[in-house]
């Protein structure tokens, strides 16, 4: 996420730029304790506006945050902004169901490997559409694969990984698909352009 944070950081905004541990603590357990925990270590309540950008499995680990509050009874916070999901598996990843039996896979990913499929245990299709107290949601797909494995497990179009159909989620006020792969799309200007669109205006394209 450098290159996007760098260009975040040259429209002016703050930005933090997270990495969390995704092999070895379960994607429940980040959204209630490890994202709370972050959050206040970098004062988010005294923002005027709290954004987010996320690329695939963070935007599921964000998508659980905020399924907490309506759970919990507690309130959303006040500044919450727009938030961009990158290549995110809304609706979980044909690779990861398939790769899901595979020892390696299970050993390298863990928990959060199986729970990013597509079927019974997955966590992505059991998280419902966006809330409207989420604030606004923007999308970005890519729809370039580099890995000719994965593509024959996916539909088309996808990014590798993940599907495009997979991105799209209920709730969301724009998407836009872009030809990039899962991690390439993090280094693309147009994907920067459009985060920052987003940010500002609630509209993917600029």
């Amino acid at each position: 996420m450098t290159s996007l944070a760098s260009a975040l950081r040259r429209e002016g905004y703050r930005v933090v730029n997270l990495s969390y541990p995704s092999r070895t603590v379960p994607l429940d357990r980040l959204a209630r304790e490890w994202l709370p925990a972050q959050l206040a270590a970098h004062d988010a309540a005294s923002a005027p506006r709290l954004h987010f950008v996320a690329h695939s499995m963070g935007g599921i680990m964000l998508r659980a945050w905020l399924a907490e509050f309506p759970r919990t009874g507690a309130a959303f916070p006040a500044n919450l902004g727009r938030t961009v999901m990158i290549a995110p598996p809304n609706h979980g990843s044909e690779a990861a169901e398939r790769l899901s039996a595979f020892p390696p896979y299970r050993w390298f990913f863990g928990a959060n490997g199986l729970a990013l499929g597509t079927g019974p245990a997955s966590r992505p299709t059991a998280l419902g559409p966006w809330p409207p107290e989420g604030g606004e949601l923007g999308i970005l797909a890519g729809n370039r694969s580099l890995n000719p494995l994965a593509a024959a497990w996916v539909p088309a179009p996808n990014d590798g990984p993940v599907s495009v159909a997979s991105t799209h989620l209920d709730g969301a006020r724009d998407h836009r698909v872009l030809p990039a792969s899962h991690t390439g799309i993090l280094w693309g200007n147009d994907t920067a352009r459009a985060v920052v669109a987003f940010l500002r205006t609630g509209c993917l394209t600029p």
